[in-house]
């Protein structure tokens, strides 16, 4: 059977990192992965998702509407924007941040107040603040591996070494920082 999981979030906070990550572990737990991700103007702030499907044998790594086993936004502006990939009592979890789009610094649209309201009409979520818990142990940037460990947790991968995986895939300097992180996420859902 089939998995899909659908990152979503804002150029910079290491969506794509975090994609890369899980597809390497899945890989090595003997998974056939696909991955596809789209950088929306990414390097400006603008959306960023990645598509990664696993199973025995995964044909395409395009993730339907309707579809997703899980979405995690780290952002919530980008989950209610991707909302209708979720399939029928899949799982949703939000970083509680918000990051103005391009047009909302211009002045050209109003960011929401009500997101996680309007969310909650049509999907349970967990919301956690990953950019505080990052900051917490000592820098925001782990925020992208918090919210790795809540995927790894959601969709039952514990048994991977993600320990090992982050030894290989992370600078030296960072890896006791990311290895505090995946845990973190791990314990937050």
């Amino acid at each position: 059977m089939t998995k899909s999981i659908l990152l979503v979030g804002v150029g910079g906070q290491g969506t794509i990192l975090a994609s890369k990550i899980l597809t390497t572990g899945l890989m090595e737990a003997g998974y056939d992965v696909k991955m596809s991700e789209i950088h929306g103007m990414s390097q400006r702030g603008g959306s960023v998702s990645s598509q990664v499907r696993y199973g025995d044998k995964v044909y395409s790594p395009v993730i339907e509407k309707g579809s997703a086993d899980i979405i995690v936004s780290f952002e919530k502006m980008e989950a209610l924007r991707n909302l209708d990939y979720l399939k029928k009592g899949g799982k949703l979890v939000i970083n509680d941040e918000q990051i103005d789009s391009m047009s909302v610094i211009t002045g050209k649209e109003e960011y929401p107040d009500d997101v996680l309201e309007e969310i909650e009409k049509h999907a349970q979520a967990t919301v956690l603040n990953a950019t505080a818990m990052a900051e917490e142990l000592g820098n925001v940037k782990a925020a992208n591996i918090i919210l790795l460990g809540t995927i790894i947790k959601s969709m039952g991968l514990e048994d991977i070494d993600w320990d090992s995986i982050l030894k290989d895939n992370i600078k030296p300097q960072f890896l006791e920082l990311n290895l505090k992180a995946i845990k973190v996420g791990m314990d937050a859902v």
